[in-house]
C-alpha cells in the first residue's frame, strides 16, 4: 500500500520519575530530510533518532520534537570538586589560626560550599536511550499508520483518474482505426474530382496512403501509453516506495499524449487528449503527495 508524506505522530513514555514526549510532522520533500529539536543533554543521541525514523520513513520533511523530563537518579552522577574542597579547608584552618578558635571542620558543612558538589549528566546511560529510542518508535509506528491512511485515499483517486484516463487511450486507438479508410476515401473523391473522366493511378493512390498513415498512425503511443497504465496500477499494489517511479511514469504518459495530439487529425481525438492531459496533470499533482 502506498504511503502519503503528510502525517502526524505522537508518543509519551512515563519511566520513573523520567517523562518523554516525542511529536513527529511530516510534509512533502523531494528527499528523506529529517531535523530533531531536542535537549542538549539527550543531543548525543541525535544520530540513533534519526536512524530509527529513516528505517521505517523512506521520503520527506520530518521534524521531530522530543522533551525530556528526569526526576530520577537514572543518568546522573556525583562530582566532588578535590581541589575546591582543599581551598575551603586550607582557608578555614588559617581563619582559625588566625582567630584562635576551634578548627573542626566536618565534611558535611564542606560539601555544602558553592562549587564543591556538582550533578553531571551521563552522557551514555543505556536506560534512558533505550526509553527515548522505544518512545521515538512508537511515534514513528503513529505517523507511518496516517501516512499509509492518507496513502490508500490518494491510489483510491489515482485508480478512478487511471481508469479514466485507459478508456481515453481505447477510444483514441478505435478512433485512428478509422482514419486511414476515411482519407482513402476523400482522397480518391478529391482525384475523381481533378481528372474527372481519367483513370487513377492506383500505385500513386496507394503511395499517398501509405505516406499519410505513417504520419497519422498513434498505433506506437497508445501501445506505450497502455504499457505505462499497467505499471502504474502494479506500482500502486506495492510496498515500496513509488513516487520518484509514478512521476516518471507520468512524464513519460504526458509526452505519448502530446505525440497523439500533435498526430490528430481528428476532433475526437483531440478532445480525448485534452481530457487525457488534464486527468495527467490531477494524477501528477497528487503523486507529489506520494512517499
Amino acid at each position: 500500500m502506498i504511503k502519503s508524506m503528510t502525517g502526524y505522530g505522537k508518543a509519551n513514555l512515563s519511566q520513573k520519575e523520567r517523562e518523554y514526549q516525542v511529536e513527529i510532522k511530516s510534509l512533502n520533500h523531494r528527499y528523506l530530510d529529517i531535523s530533531v529539536k531536542m535537549p542538549k543533554i539527550l543531543s548525543y543521541l541525535e544520530e540513533e533518532v534519526k536512524k530509527e525514523i529513516s528505517a521505517k520513513v523512506k521520503r520527506g520533511k520530518i521534524d521531530v520534537f522530543i522533551t525530556f523530563e528526569n526526576n530520577s537518579t537514572e543518568g546522573k552522577e556525583i562530582k566532588i570538586n578535590t581541589e575546591i574542597a582543599k581551598i575551603y579547608i586550607d582557608e578555614l584552618k588559617k581563619l582559625a589560626k588566625q582567630e584562635d578558635i576551634s578548627a573542626n571542620i566536618e565534611v558535611t558543612e564542606i560539601s555544602k560550599f558553592p562549587d564543591v558538589l556538582s550533578i553531571q549528566n551521563n552522557q551514555e546511560d543505556e536506560t534512558i536511550k533505550e526509553e527515548l529510542l522505544g518512545t521515538v518508535s512508537q511515534a514513528t509506528e503513529k505517523l507511518v499508520q496516517m501516512r499509509t491512511m492518507e496513502g490508500s485515499k490518494i491510489a483510491e483517486d489515482l485508480l478512478v483518474r487511471i481508469k479514466v484516463i485507459q478508456e481515453k487511450v481505447k477510444e483514441i486507438s478505435s478512433l485512428s482505426t478509422g482514419l486511414i479508410e476515411e482519407y482513402v476515401v476523400k482522397l480518391e473523391g478529391r482525384i475523381k474530382e481533378i481528372l474527372k473522366n481519367e483513370e487513377i493511378d492506383e500505385a500513386r493512390l496507394a503511395q499517398e496512403v501509405v505516406i499519410y498513415a505513417d504520419k497519422c498512425s498513434v498505433e506506437e503511443e497508445v501501445t506505450r501509453l497502455q504499457s505505462h497504465i499497467l505499471q502504474f496500477e502494479k506500482l500502486l499494489n506495492t510496498e515500496e516506495s513509488i513516487g520518484k517511479k509514478l512521476d516518471f511514469i507520468i512524464q513519460e504518459m504526458n509526452r505519448e499524449t502530446n505525440t497523439i495530439g500533435s498526430k490528430a487529425n481528428n476532433l475526437e481525438i483531440t478532445n480525448d487528449v485534452i481530457d487525457m492531459k488534464t486527468e495527467l496533470e490531477n494524477v501528477r499533482e497528487q503523486i507529489q503527495n506520494i512517499e
